[in-house]
């Protein structure tokens, strides 16, 4: 062998050598050094957690009655990764599922499949987690349901039966309280994808209402045992085994009683305005603590059956709770009604008229019309009165005095040439009673109503003004009369500028204004109490199993409204005159024992319905009692109801009746809700009662 020969052997030997050196390294590397590393990520792999749901905390009243539970119950999962390996894609096991559990196979379908499965226009009552993780098809099971089902896996593959913590409505006093309890559901994807909470694929939480305001302290904490499984799925070792640890109870403002009379007189007002011809689609009502924001009750129509989340909701459930032609029963009308005032409004008129420097003790003219431009506008009843005392235009609803006012004013504010340094006395005054902005009550969803004040009308205009100019281009065939086309011009050009029509009927609660009945409840508390905003609140403490109080909301103050003194003793005496010679007088009587002091409004709404019938008004009945030392606001509101006096007031009469126990002209103080006044101190509550030991 040449000595070049031996060269290249040597060199190609150190190379082997090297690189069976590297590769060494890099198996003790892994081996050893980094071990710990891999045989963690091996386990993970392998492991499977097995979650078992707290007790999640009750809701009670302020008596401690519970108004939400959790009960023991029966769940009913598909496992979509084990049916769906069947020949028939695990048709006939969900068939035989359906059959066995009385449902409808074409719910139980439709609630296994992936939302992202379906079209979107057929996605209700699909889920939307995984099909690797179990869903439920119901949660009220029966015994021998379950055990059929766990002796016959063979007959059911990939369907499972475990007990499960059902949430419950007992509804002791008869209330109903969907909307402002809410519900919970199973976490989802985007749940899970949040990293401020750590959730498993089984659980529940809240989704709206106090379930999902509340609901880090509701929840509790699931215990999990962590078992490893080999290639097989037998279970090798456990590596955690935690124990669920109970949710905190939630004790609210709500008076169970209370809320379920409130219920009751809006249902019953709804019924009496849809015999006397009108629509009334929808409603809300709500009770006050006049001095604290404390929500003692609040009522929404159409509601629904809380109890429907026990069951599991089907397809056609979920649709109708949003479908337009049930009245979209999820819709929280307290919150998310929004309505022109009418003259309930015109309680903040009076702040703006007294800081423009009118008398509130003189007389103005009641006239039946007022001509604006070439426009006459319309007293309600177009009903003459002649001069008559500010307070009595309160009590008798005048609007032509308040037309008067309004036009006055915005001539002196430069009209269609607004001046520099505007008074604008009367949207000051109604951004001084925070129209437009959100009460900061302690629930979800809630919209902040609209004050259509120069910055609206500027933004509304900049955001269509390309509509109003190309309006017979991309209008509706059936909007192109001559009258739209008119007004689409004028918009056009100068749609950003606050016009006379504007401005008088912004004053008597018209035109683009819109408030939540939860606004105008803070409204005529804050009135009430003599001018302070109170944040609304329903929850009044947090308190763990063993009675130790997590948390107690305090009253919060939000501000103040921009009224003197003097301003709120006319509108108490004023507004006591609506109630005992005014609009309201036919309602409550001379003889009505309980000092309420109030507003009637009926709103007009432009428009028409679905099927071309013109809008009917809408009712209001805005109030505070008793009026000599106020302690309740009571607020009603009818969609399409008609006139406030004939439909909203009597409904207010019926809550004060409940709450202070009136029979005919007397209280009768063993029917009176609270007669030793509003409980001061938190309820015992008994975990004997919040959770329910039998389904």
């Amino acid at each position: 062998m040449s000595q070049r020969s031996r060269l290249n052997l040597i060199v190609v030997q150190a190379l082997v050598a090297s690189l069976i050196f590297i590769l060494m390294g890099r198996l003790f590397y892994l081996q050893v050094a980094d071990s710990k590393k891999y045989q963690d990520a091996a386990l993970s792999i392998q492991s499977r957690d097995v979650v078992t749901p707290a007790v999640r905390g009750a809701i009670t009243d302020s008596s401690g009655v519970p108004m939400v539970i959790d009960r023991p119950g029966m769940v009913i999962t598909v496992d979509r990764s084990v049916i769906d390996k069947q020949a028939d894609k695990g048709s006939a096991v969900l068939s035989s599922v359906a059959k066995l559990l009385g449902l409808n196979l074409a719910d139980v379908y439709q609630s296994t499949r992936l939302c992202g499965e379906l079209p979107t226009t057929s996605r209700t009552g699909c889920w939307n987690g995984t099909r690797y993780q179990p869903i439920p098809v119901t949660r009220t099971a029966t015994e021998a349901q379950a055990l059929k089902i766990l002796e016959n896996s063979d007959t059911y593959p990939g369907i499972d039966a475990q007990p499960y913590p059902v949430r419950s409505y007992p509804s002791l006093a008869g209330e109903n309280g969907a909307h402002v309890l809410g519900y919970v559901g199973s976490v989802t994807e985007a749940d899970l994808a949040d990293t401020s909470h750590q959730y498993y694929r089984n659980e529940v939480i809240g989704k709206s209402g106090l379930e999902y305001q509340y609901n880090k302290y509701l929840t509790g904490k699931p215990g999990v045992k962590t078992v490893i499984v080999n290639r097989t799925e037998a279970i090798t070792q456990e590596s955690q085994n935690t124990k669920p640890i109970s949710g905190d109870n939630l004790v609210t403002n709500l008076d169970a009683r209370l809320q379920a009379a409130t219920e009751g007189a809006l249902a019953t007002s709804v019924r009496s305005a849809r015999s006397m011809g009108y629509k009334a689609d929808s409603g809300a009502a709500i009770v006050m603590d006049v001095k604290t924001g404390k929500v003692l009750a609040i009522a929404s129509y159409p509601t629904y059956d809380p109890t429907m989340w026990e069951k599991g909701l089907t397809p056609q459930q979920a649709k109708d709770l949003f479908s337009a032609s049930a009245g979209a029963p999820a819709l929280s009308r307290p919150l998310q009604g929004e309505y022109a005032p009418g003259s309930t409004f015109k309680a903040i008129s009076i702040v703006a008229a007294s800081h423009a420097g009118y008398n509130l003790h003189g007389s103005y003219d009641c006239p039946a019309t007022v001509q604006i431009g070439n426009r006459v506008f319309k007293n309600f009843e177009t009903n003459p009165m002649g001069m008559i005392p500010m307070q009595k235009a309160i009590a008798v609803s005048c609007d032509t005095v308040w037309y008067n006012i309004a036009y006055t004013q915005w001539v002196k504010d430069g009209g269609l040439s607004p001046k520099s340094g505007l008074h604008d006395y009367f949207f000051k005054a109604a951004a001084g009673f925070a129209l437009g902005k959100k009460t900061g009550i302690d629930l979800p969803g809630e919209l902040a109503g609209r004050l259509p004040d120069r910055a609206w009308k500027e933004a509304y205009y900049q955001a269509n003004k390309n509509f109003y100019c190309n309006f017979q281009s991309r209008a509706k065939k059936s909007d192109l009369t001559p009258y739209l086309i008119a007004i689409a011009k004028e918009n056009c050009v100068d749609g950003n500028v606050i016009r006379a029509g504007d401005a008088v009927n912004f004053s008597i609660g018209q035109g683009d204004t819109l408030m939540t009945p939860l606004q105008m409840a803070q409204v005529y508390s804050a009135i009430a109490n003599g001018g302070t905003f109170y944040q609304p609140q329903v929850a009044r403490a947090i308190v763990k199993p063993d009675g130790t109080v997590v948390k107690e909301f305090k009253p919060i103050i939000t501000g103040h409204t921009p009224t003197s003194a003097s301003d709120i003793a006319f509108l108490h005496s004023a507004l006591r005159d609506v109630v005992t010679s005014g609009t309201a007088a036919p309602v409550f009587g001379p003889n009505y024992p309980v000092l309420v002091a109030g507003k009637t409004g009926t709103a007009q709404v432009l428009g028409t319905d679905a099927n071309g019938r013109a809008k009917d008004d809408t009712s209001w009945f805005a109030s505070f009692a008793p009026v000599n030392n106020p302690q309740y606001a009571v607020v009603v509101v009818v969609s399409q109801g008609g006139f406030g006096a004939s439909v909203a007031a009597p409904a207010v009469k019926t809550i004060y009746n409940a709450i202070y126990g009136v029979t005919g002209s007397t209280l009768d103080p063993k029917k009176a809700l609270f007669p030793n006044g509003l409980p001061s101190k938190l309820p015992t509550i008994d975990p004997r009662v919040v959770t329910l030991k039998k389904p």
